[in-house]
C-alpha cells in the first residue's frame, strides 16, 4: 500500500488517543471493515496537513509549541537547582559509578534507580 514509509514515535494525551479510538470504532461499524487506530491517525494527519492555512490548526500548533517550550524551561531550571543543591543523584567528582541502593540510599520512585559516583 505505502512504498515509502517511516516509523514515528508519537506521544499523545490519553483523552486524544481515546477519541481517535472511538473514531476508529465508529468507522469500523459504518464501513463494516476493520479500521485501526493507525489508519485513523494517518487520515487525521493527512487531513490536517491539507488545512495548513487554517487559523485554528495554526493556533493549536502554536499552543503546543509554547507548552513544550515552557515544560523544557521548567525542567532545565529544576535540573540546575538540583545540581546546585547537589541532589541530582550524580556526584561530579572523579571515580566510579555505584547504585545508591548499595550506599543505603532510598530509591527515587517505585521503579527508578539512582546512581552515585564514588572516589577511587
Amino acid at each position: 500500500m505505502f512504498t515509502n514509509t517511516t516509523k514515528v514515535l508519537l506521544i499523545l494525551p490519553r483523552d486524544l488517543l481515546d477519541r481517535a479510538r472511538v473514531l476508529a470504532g465508529q468507522a469500523t461499524a459504518t464501513f463494516k471493515l476493520p479500521v485501526s487506530l493507525q489508519i485513523v491517525l494517518r487520515a487525521l494527519i493527512g487531513e490536517g496537513l491539507k488545512r495548513d492555512d487554517d487559523r485554528a490548526l495554526l493556533g493549536n500548533v502554536a499552543r503546543q509549541a509554547k507548552a513544550v517550550r515552557h515544560m523544557r524551561r521548567v525542567a532545565r531550571q529544576d535540573g540546575r537547582a538540583r545540581r546546585k543543591a547537589g541532589i541530582d543523584g550524580l556526584e561530579s567528582s572523579p571515580g566510579r559509578w555505584v547504585r545508591a541502593s548499595s550506599l543505603g540510599g532510598a530509591p527515587l520512585g517505585p521503579s527508578s534507580t539512582r546512581t552515585e559516583r564514588l572516589d577511587g
